[in-house]
């Protein structure tokens, strides 16, 4: 027993003296001692031991099952029928066409927003439409009629009648959505059943060369799911999906939707007073990018640096000044135009917002109610005429009437800038809504006579044909 004891002593002294002799000669040292001294040259790295939230975790710890359920049988299949004119010949040119119309068929998809047939999609889904049909997740087809549409927000509200309540989507706030945040694109572009493509965020605000607004996503949208739903894992609907960004035509990577507060507006519009109302403030942004801009240094501001402000403009009223940098509306923050833009989508005529403004870099908080546009380019001459401010109605001695103020390239040798047009034809102009509506009638195979004023006082008559 006693020689048992001693062998077992004998290797743990053996052991010991191994180890102490492998720490002491061969193994190195491998801490680093960080010193407290904030003049210190050694390089800290702060670490964050906070846990990873579940809403905040990989793809496979978020659940899409809830908003995909709730929203695929709320997403339409539509169909454009539109009706053209086949192939003519020479014998066309003799004795008048006999072509028959053909037609052509585009798809897209929509979103139902209430239980009573109401569906929003694509302006460019349904435009020029002779028939508009609509098909609903379980198979069931109806016909559609065109309640309304805005060409520049690309929306347009459609409506079906049937007996029963269907499936709709709830509006969410697109203001609220948060670059990273999951996201549902939802479509029905091949007349089978709706489909659902994840994806994030990337960006917000992203102008496509008309100062909208678009949200951009990487969820996979093909041309067919134009019109459908871009919604956040609640299921609440925070875009339309709109427009791709490919050489092909085909997904690669980017995809646009309109902000849902937005298509909410418009739609709103629509059903309240038959057209869209735009409240505008009339203020003119410095362009970036630009040689100017980099002279001036005001290349690279964050925010909105006003160039230009309208006469008797919201603007203008609300003591806004030429130079002024937009920083904030309300509570959304303003980096770049697209930024103001698309809040002011959302916005009517006398709405009153706060505007943070950075003049000479003192913040100022200045109100701002918004009016009625004052400014528009009418369709078939493209001359871009305005409302007569007080000013103008002295000088031109006029009540009624709207101003010239941009005149196309092939009309410039006529003399109609700063001219007043008083009257198309037998029609009086009062406002530039009047204009609108008497160009848009213009018919391109009869002449037109324009009856405009002078800034003395004469009055010109101009015949177009």
């Amino acid at each position: 027993m006693k020689r048992l004891a001693s062998l077992l002593f004998v290797s743990v002294f053996a052991g010991a003296i191994t180890l102490g002799a492998y720490k002491l000669f061969f193994e190195k040292d491998n801490f680093t001692i960080i010193s407290q001294d904030n003049g210190s040259s050694n390089s800290v790295f702060n670490t964050n031991y906070t846990p990873t939230s579940a809403s905040g975790s990989g793809i496979n710890e978020v659940d899409f099952t809830m908003a995909a359920e709730n929203t695929v049988n709320a997403v339409v299949h539509v169909m454009n029928i539109t009706l053209s004119k086949g192939p003519t010949s020479i014998f066309d040119f003799f004795y008048g066409s006999s072509a028959s119309a053909v037609p052509q068929v585009g798809t897209g998809s929509g979103v139902i927003i209430s239980s009573d047939g109401y569906i929003v999609t694509n302006n460019h889904v349904i435009s020029r439409a002779n028939q508009l049909q609509v098909t609903l997740n379980n198979n069931k087809t109806y016909n559609a009629e065109l309640i309304g549409a805005d060409p520049n927000s690309d929306i347009a509200l459609i409506k079906i009648d049937t007996d029963e309540k269907l499936p709709y989507l709830a509006f969410g706030d697109s203001d609220q959505t948060k670059i990273g945040e999951w996201v549902l694109a939802v479509g029905n572009p091949f007349n089978l059943t709706s489909t659902v493509t994840a994806g994030i965020i990337s960006a917000k605000a992203r102008n496509l060369g008309k100062n909208q607004s678009f949200i951009q996503t990487d969820a996979a949208v093909n041309p067919g799911n134009s019109g459908g739903a871009l919604v956040n894992t609640n299921g609440d609907l925070v875009g339309i999906n709109t427009a791709i960004t490919s050489q092909t035509g085909s997904y690669v990577g980017y995809s646009f939707a309109v902000p849902s507060n937005i298509a909410k507006k418009v739609i709103q519009d629509i059903l309240e007073y038959g057209n869209v109302q735009k409240g505008f403030m009339g203020i003119r942004p410095a362009p970036v990018n630009t040689r100017d801009a980099i002279e001036k240094g005001i290349n690279n501001i964050d925010g909105v640096y006003i160039e230009f402000i309208e006469d008797e403009s919201a603007a203008q009223e609300a003591g806004i000044e030429i130079g002024d940098i937009i920083k904030k509306v309300d509570e959304i923050v303003v980096h770049k135009y697209p930024d103001l833009t698309g809040y002011l989508s959302t916005k009517r005529p006398g709405d009153t917002l706060d505007f943070v403004i950075d003049r000479k870099n003192e913040i100022l908080h200045i109100p701002l109610t918004l009016k009625e546009r004052q400014t528009l380019v009418v369709p078939e001459m493209g001359l871009e005429v305005k409302n007569l401010t007080a000013h103008d109605k002295k000088v031109y001695k006029t009540k009624t009437g709207v101003k010239i103020i941009g005149v196309p390239e092939r009309y410039r040798g006529y003399g109609l800038s700063e001219k007043v047009i008083v009257k198309i034809d037998d029609i009086e102009i009062g406002n530039i809504d009047d204009a609108y509506n008497a160009f848009g009638g213009i018919s391109k195979y009869s002449k037109t006579v324009i009856t405009m004023l002078g800034s003395n006082g004469e009055r010109d008559r101009l015949i177009f044909q």
